[in-house]
């Protein structure tokens, strides 16, 4: 990993206020120290960071990215009940789901039209709508 990522990663961290440890700054420069946005799982990042030689524990992934979601760094997206994806893209948007390869991507946002929602139940409101179009291959 490059001293330019790591800064990139350290920097991302401080905008959010969250202390730059050793584990974290691997994690963030892996996330973003390129500066591009991605789609990651815990296991694909703690693969990632092992790939890299970095030594992080699979519990230390999913702490961290749990701890970088709560400081707003990350979005996580679920697309079924036990499988979640983390996006460095924050912004509210669609994603495609590449059902047979288990892979997540951006869809364009200026194609989706949402033009209306249900009323929320009394006494709630509407925090968020997840879009996740699921994709198969045409045979």
């Amino acid at each position: 990993m490059t001293t330019m990522h790591a800064e990139n990663g350290t920097r991302w961290l401080a905008q959010a206020g969250l202390r730059p440890t050793r584990q974290r700054v691997t994690l963030a420069s892996l996330l973003v120290g390129d500066g591009q946005h991605r789609h990651v799982t815990a296991e694909s990042l703690f693969d990632a960071a092992k790939g890299h030689g970095e030594a992080v524990s699979l519990a230390t992934v999913y702490n961290t990215l749990r701890a970088f979601c709560d400081a707003g760094l990350l979005q996580e997206v679920t697309v079924d009940g036990s499988k979640s994806y983390f996006d460095t893209n924050t912004h509210d948007h669609p994603h495609f789901y590449w059902e047979e390869e288990g892979r997540l991507t951006d869809a364009p946002s200026d194609q989706l039209v949402i033009s209306h929602l249900p009323d929320a139940p009394s006494g709630a409101e509407i925090a968020s709508v997840d879009v996740v179009i699921r994709l198969r291959r045409r045979d």
